[in-house]
């Protein structure tokens, strides 16, 4: 990363970008989608400001920005890869507040994705 950009930039950066890849590899990248990350990014830029510490956690929290956002505007996403039966369901975000975020699918109990790294999937880990 470029040295004169300071660290919480950096972090938002790289959230913006963690998102986003996943947003494209399920082909759900559309400009109104990438809006919400953008509008996330805007949100958490203050939430950092104000904690710093919490730099590391901004990946996790805009990827569940962005979850909740499309929940209420399109429906569930990202849809659990592992599951080939059943209700279709999202994944979700563990830790809820930590470094380090994956997508992880409760109802099979596996690690899916480090955010980031959703694509083409046909099992997964425990999480841990």
């Amino acid at each position: 990363m470029d040295p004169t950009v300071s660290p919480l930039e950096q972090a938002l950066h790289a959230a913006r970008a963690l998102v986003l890849a996943d947003l494209v590899a399920d082909g759900v990248a559309e400009a109104d989608v990438v809006s919400l990350v953008e509008d996330s990014v805007v949100q958490r830029r203050w939430w950092v400001e104000q904690w710093p510490d919490g730099a590391g956690f901004v990946a996790g929290l805009v990827a569940q920005d962005v979850q909740d956002a499309l929940l209420e505007r399109h429906g569930r996403w990202p849809l659990c890869p592992v599951c080939g039966s059943g209700d279709p369901h999202a994944l979700d975000i563990e830790p809820e507040l930590g470094a380090d975020p994956h997508w992880v699918c409760h109802k099979a109990g596996v690690r899916v994705a480090a955010v980031g790294s959703l694509g083409p999937v046909t099992g997964g880990t425990p999480p841990g």
